[in-house]
């Protein structure tokens, strides 16, 4: 298999610089937004959020039929949609605006907004999350592709970390910060997009161009390997999503420490470029599930640090923070490599290329999660009697607080490690069906 060169992987790390612009300003800030902003009440928020993402999980699973069935003899299957990235883009900036009007306008507005938001975006990001498997089979290329991609949703996640969070917690206009950031966000991450679906290329061809349901449906049927990767992805990004979701409230409330949000941010940078450089090593040495379980492991470590670490011991609560990204930044990376390998699993049981449902299922359990873990964090935050603007929370709004950011994650991730000792594709089992399917050919 040739070797992908440098725009190639530049590119496709680009493309994840972008859609972090729309998922993960979601993540971090929107419930922020709709409860410290707009006023919508945390329990609304939550219900709101958790809604959104059950119906932007079936937005995937659509969006990955649609892929499956779409061929351009000229573009390829996946490079086309890439150039409608600017809509979901465009349509952030509306979500961010609610306008002040009556609370049950408000809620509507609210959810006719982010619902079209997860609806633009399943179109732009499923076929995104497909171009790996259709780049290229090598898993060493794979690896390059999947780090890329994990170093460019970083840089969007670094410039919320460093400049948007500080910015928050400073009291200034929080909408005008929110209106800048997301016109910015729309200008730069359209033309990421376009970039991305310009250098790379589609070098592995689809046993079937154009592929049925019912084909569709006996490749799942016998892809054990990806079912199992999708439950356990379920509890992990409901887990990261909580964590993510609670750390401002976490570092503000809580530890009353809301400078140290940049600090995290570059630890965040540090730790996802290290580990995109040198996680080759550990996945050649004893492959990607024990190297995956591990870093679920040490998520659950660092999410019981979080929980239990004192407020006057701030150097305790950061410890396990950063523990948890370094869990979080693991179990990423070696995700998209996992599901990858799952789309030739399932060509070697059936003799069909099934990448674009593969990939939407995975995103559609990520969707869930990221779901889940905003709206837990949001009826958390209402079971301990949260209230807006207040310069102290009462004691049961603080362990609550504690709660979403550490115990849940811990938890759930545990759980993640269960599930995934029934994953049994592993990396040589791997190789020898790619050896066996280019016999084939």
């Amino acid at each position: 298999m040739t070797r992908l060169n440098r725009a190639a992987i530049v590119g496709y790390g680009a493309g994840d610089a972008a859609n972090s612009m729309i998922i993960s300003t979601a993540n971090m800030f929107l419930l922020v937004y709709y409860t410290d902003v707009a006023g919508i009440g945390a329990a609304a928020a939550g219900t709101l959020l958790v809604v959104a993402r059950v119906f932007n999980a079936f937005t995937d699973i659509a969006a990955g039929r649609i892929v499956d069935r779409f061929h351009s003899p000229r573009w390829g299957k996946f490079r086309p949609f890439l150039v409608f990235g600017f809509v979901p883009l465009v349509l952030g900036i509306a979500v961010f605006h609610v306008p002040d009007v009556e609370p049950s306008l408000k809620l509507f507005y609210a959810y006719c907004t982010y619902g079209l938001v997860c609806l633009a975006y399943s179109l732009v990001n499923v076929p995104y999350g497909c171009l790996v498997g259709a780049m290229t089979q090598d898993p060493g290329e794979r690896a390059r592709l999947a780090g890329a991609r994990t170093i460019g949703g970083l840089s969007t996640g670094a410039v919320l970390g460093f400049f948007v969070a500080p910015l928050l917690g400073g009291g200034g206009d929080i909408q005008q910060i929110f209106t800048v950031l997301t016109l910015a966000f729309a200008v730069i991450g359209s033309g990421l997009y376009v970039f991305t679906g310009t250098a790379c290329r589609e070098q592995v061809a689809g046993s079937v161009p154009r592929i049925s349901w019912r084909q569709t449906v006996a490749a799942l049927k016998v892809n054990s390997p990806l079912v199992v990767l999708c439950l356990s992805s379920v509890l992990l990004v409901t887990g990261n999503s909580a964590t993510v979701a609670a750390q401002f409230y976490y570092l503000r409330d809580v530890l009353a420490r809301v400078d140290l949000f940049p600090l995290l941010a570059a630890t965040q940078v540090v730790i996802t470029l290290a580990l995109a450089v040198l996680m080759p090593r550990p996945v050649a040495r004893w492959g990607k599930k024990a190297v995956f379980t591990l870093g679920c492991l040490l998520g659950t470590a660092g999410g019981m640090v979080v929980f239990l670490a004192p407020a006057g011991v701030h150097w305790l609560a950061v410890a396990g923070m950063v523990v948890a990204q370094l869990s979080a930044a693991t179990v990423s990376i070696l995700t998209w490599a996992l599901i990858a390998d799952t789309v030739e699993y399932g060509e070697w049981k059936t003799g069909v290329r099934v990448q674009g449902i593969n990939y939407a299922l995975l995103a559609a359990t990520r969707k869930l999660g990221m779901g889940f873990g905003g709206g837990l964090v949001a009826f958390a935050l209402a079971w301990g009697g949260y209230s807006s603007g207040s310069q102290e929370q009462a004691a049961p709004a603080v362990m609550a607080i504690r709660a979403a950011a550490g115990l849940l994650p811990a938890v759930l991730v545990l759980a993640a490690v269960g599930i995934m000792y029934w994953y049994r594709l592993t990396d040589r089992k791997h190789a020898e069906l790619v050896a066996g399917l280019q016999n084939r050919r």
